[in-house]
């Protein structure tokens, strides 16, 4: 059996922040657990101490590759038709430790205004799953004010910093303020021969050398934030 009856699932985004710090306001006692992909931007370690400390809970850094990993091991990188980064650094390594701490209780952050979405994808057998923001009436702005009272600000990203979901803002943003990062993705398309971004997206190349090449030159794109993200690296 758990020795934890309450568990969060915590990337350390807005859902999961402003639900860890409510519960833990309401006087509910649970850990924390959160799957590092080894390829997040600074900040969110910070951030995710943070909420620990407020909380008093434990975090748990659950036992899963890294993104780098299984590149090397696969030969391949993630993309949106093959989304293996986020089965394996995250849902399958939280699967494996519900199944090893029977009896708990999962609380996702999914809100009430996403009621087309489910967290069942944690394939958590015989734990519970809880969605203790949609049985509070939570949309998205509850939980931004929410997380601006408690005097919180998520980071806008916690996925890793060379997601394919990336917008082409995202992209010149990663190249402007975290050039080493930018260079390491180059370096993982040039060793497996394939690029994060699909060729048929848009007009711009779809390599990073390429796409850097043209920000060198002058190109920045108009819109800096995406549309769409993969729910579970960021809520």
């Amino acid at each position: 059996m758990s020795l934890f009856p309450l568990v969060v699932a915590f990337s350390g985004g807005k859902d999961s922040t402003a639900m860890a710090l409510r519960l833990a306001e309401m006087g509910r006692s649970f850990c924390l657990l959160h799957t590092a992909t080894g390829n997040e931007l600074p900040g969110v370690r910070e951030h995710l101490e943070r909420v620990v400390k407020a909380t008093g809970a434990e975090l748990i850094d659950l036992d899963a590759p890294t993104l780098e990993e299984l590149i090397e091991e696969q030969d391949c990188l993630p993309s949106w038709r093959m989304r293996w980064c986020t089965r394996m650094i995250k849902i399958e390594p939280m699967a494996r430790w519900l199944h090893e701490n029977r009896g708990c209780m999962l609380a996702v952050g999914l809100r009430a205004d996403e009621l087309g979405r489910v967290g069942g994808t944690y394939d958590a057998g015989d734990a519970g799953i809880s969605y203790p923001l949609r049985e509070w009436g939570w949309d998205e702005r509850r939980v931004i004010e929410y997380c601006a009272a408690r005097g919180y600000a998520p980071p806008d990203r916690t996925d890793c910093a060379v997601c394919f979901f990336q917008t082409l803002g995202e992209w010149w943003t990663l190249w402007m303020e975290h050039p080493e990062m930018y260079a390491q993705g180059e370096q993982w398309e040039e060793q497996v021969g394939h690029t994060f971004r699909s060729p048929s997206r848009d007009t711009q190349p779809a390599s990073m050398k390429n796409l850097r090449l043209k920000f060198e030159a002058g190109y920045t794109p108009r819109q800096t934030r995406r549309k769409a993200t993969c729910r579970v690296c960021s809520m």
